[in-house]
Order: C-alpha cells, then sequence, then structure tokens
C-alpha cells in the first residue's frame, strides 16, 4: 500500500513585509497559519525572496525577528524539526541573494531524510537547525549567486538560487528556491518579443537547471518554485490591447529618449487607454486582469514554454499577481521534473 504524504509548497517575495514592518507582517503570518491548518501538511516548505526588502542594511535585523516569529508561533508547535537557511550577509556583495528557505517537519511524519552535499550521504532530520549568513560553509544546502559577467550592460543585483535534497518516504527530491531578473523598465520591455529581459530571465533559469542537473551529484526529480519574475509578452499584449487607439510618444526634455507612451481611444473624447511608464502600466479596463481568474491572458505568458524539453509546470487556474498598475500582470509558477 503505497503511504502519501502531505506537502506544501509555499514561494513569497517578501521584500514589502520588512520595507513596511508591522503593517502586513502579522496579517501576512497570519494568512499562512491560515492555510496550513487548511491542508493539515507534514511537510512545509517556505521559499523566500528579497529577505530584508530594498533597505536590507537597515532591516535585516527585522528578518531575523519574522523567522523566529514564525518558527516559534503557536501554530507551528507540532512541528518538532526544522531547517532554516537565510542569506543574510550583506555585506559579501559577491555571493549575498537575499534567498530565504525555510523547512518543517511535523511530528507525525518519521520517514525523512535530508543530504549532506559534502559527504554525498542522506541523514536523519533530528532537530531544529537554523543557519543564517552566507551559508558558504553549510553543506546541507547549495546557494549561488548568478554571475555578474552574465549580463555586464545590467546593474548585478541579488538574484540567485538556494537547493536543498530530501527523501520522503523514500522519494528523493531537490526543491529549488530561485529568484530571477526583474523588468526593470516598462518601455524598454515593449521595444521587442521576447523582451531583452526575457532573455535575461531565460538564460538565468538554463543555468539553474543546468547546475542541479550536471554531474556533481546524482540527479532528482526536482521543484523550483520561487520569484521567477516571469512576465506576459509585453509587446504583443500591448499591440492587442491598443488596436483601435492613437498612439503619443513623450520625451523627454532636450533629449531623444521617450518618457510615457500614451495610447487614446479614437472615440469616447480620446480617453486614456493605456499609459506606459518605466515603472507604470495603467490600463483603463482593469477588468481583463481579473475575469475568470485573467485567463484571457495566458495565452501572453510565454517565457516557460521554451523550457517544455526538461521541465513541467503546474496548472495555472488563478489570478495574475496584482501588479497591473506598476507592470503588466504576470502569473505565478510552479516548475518541476518528475
Amino acid at each position: 500500500m503505497e503511504t502519501f504524504t502531505g506537502v506544501l509548497l509555499v514561494t513569497a517575495n517578501v521584500g514589502s513585509l520588512f520595507d513596511n514592518v508591522g503593517e502586513i507582517q502579522s496579517e501576512w503570518l497570519k494568512q499562512l497559519y491560515k492555510t496550513i491548518q487548511s491542508y493539515k501538511p507534514q511537510f512545509i516548505a517556505l521559499h523566500f525572496q528579497e529577505v530584508g526588502g530594498k533597505d536590507y542594511m537597515l532591516n535585516m535585523g527585522h528578518a531575523e525577528n519574522f523567522f523566529w516569529t514564525l518558527e516559534s508561533s503557536e501554530e507551528m508547535k507540532d512541528f518538532d524539526r526544522s531547517c532554516i537557511y537565510v542569506d543574510n550577509q550583506f555585506k559579501v556583495e559577491d555571493s549575498f541573494t537575499a534567498l530565504g528557505s525555510m523547512y518543517f517537519i511535523h511530528k507525525t511524519l518519521k520517514n525523512i531524510q535530508q543530504y549532506d552535499f559534502h559527504v554525498k550521504n542522506f541523514k536523519a532530520v533530528l532537530e531544529k537547525n537554523r543557519y543564517m549568513g552566507s551559508l558558504d560553509r553549510v553543506t546541507t544546502v547549495e546557494k549561488e549567486k548568478f554571475p555578474k559577467n552574465f549580463w555586464p550592460d545590467f546593474k548585478w543585483s541579488r538574484k540567485g538560487f538556494m537547493r536543498t535534497r530530501w527523501i520522503i518516504h523514500n522519494q528523493g527530491l531537490d526543491l529549488v528556491n530561485v529568484h530571477l531578473f526583474h523588468d526593470a523598465s516598462n518601455l524598454i520591455a515593449c521595444n521587442s518579443s521576447p523582451s531583452i529581459y526575457s532573455a535575461n530571465r531565460n538564460n538565468a533559469l538554463r543555468y539553474v537547471i543546468s547546475r542541479i542537473s550536471d554531474s556533481r551529484q546524482t540527479v532528482l526529480p526536482f521543484f523550483v518554485f520561487g520569484d521567477f519574475n516571469f512576465r506576459l509578452d509585453t509587446l504583443s499584449l500591448v499591440q492587442d490591447l491598443s488596436t483601435a487607439a492613437d498612439v503619443q510618444m513623450v520625451k523627454k526634455d532636450s533629449s531623444n529618449e521617450v518618457q510615457r507612451i500614451i495610447y487614446e481611444e479614437k472615440d469616447n473624447d480620446h480617453q486614456v487607454l493605456l499609459r506606459i511608464e518605466e515603472k507604470l502600466f495603467a490600463y483603463l479596463h482593469q477588468a481583463v486582469f481579473r475575469e475568470d481568474n485573467g485567463r484571457a491572458l495566458l495565452k501572453y505568458d510565454k517565457e516557460v514554454a521554451a523550457f517544455h524539453d526538461v521541465i513541467r509546470e503546474e496548472d495555472i487556474k488563478f489570478p495574475p499577481r496584482s501588479v497591473t498598475l506598476l507592470l503588466a500582470a504576470n502569473f505565478c509558477h510552479l516548475l518541476f521534473m518528475l
């Protein structure tokens, strides 16, 4: 008879939790505890990105308190073992990723082991382990920051991946926390299809898959979940949203650089239909992002298709992330290879 273990995989870019300490953190934790109570998993994997927020030099202390609060909460008391990895050593620029991974094991789950990448062997998880710092000498996790020479024309940022390896009821698997590059400018993103940012993310994810599939370790099934920053194909989306609109390019004073693109309806008193700026994507008819969980937009969600030769994706049955006033909408993704 097969044994099934309830596993909950959660990913969250938590930058805003630390940029607005106290404002949303308690509600965020309340929703997490509610989800855990609803699904009653025996194993929980929490993958966090942007630990410490944008002002991580000031906020990293708050981040450590956040992890302690979560780990020691009454709601988590039945998870008697845990492994926590937080890359919070921002002074080590060459390796700092601001990634955090937390794994909780319920007291009823006995048959579980974790891998040591140094000795290349699995061992039982018997207690609560917490690792904070650069993690370079921690042998139960692999962490890499994307190489600086990947994209010399772009600012080197805290992006990379973190991997742990497990055996749960005799099934081995890798859990990979990843943070890929975002679209720095909507104006640049809608210049080409695919955008230059999409190409950067493609290269980075290929690198991750290559690293977790190379000959250093035995290749196991893996789940990749994190902040992929995949965006809808902005150029195709804009073209379809503005088929019946007049376009106006607003340039910066004394330069040829585009500062704003405005699309106005040809009738209806030339109402502004869409306005695009570097950090703004404001579309008049917001319902398109919400109706039927935004399924009409899935045809523009193309970035993951480039990886269907090596990985599969969990079906998307939920609305895009609510960033429609800042960036073109993007869906969350869970990628895996079994």
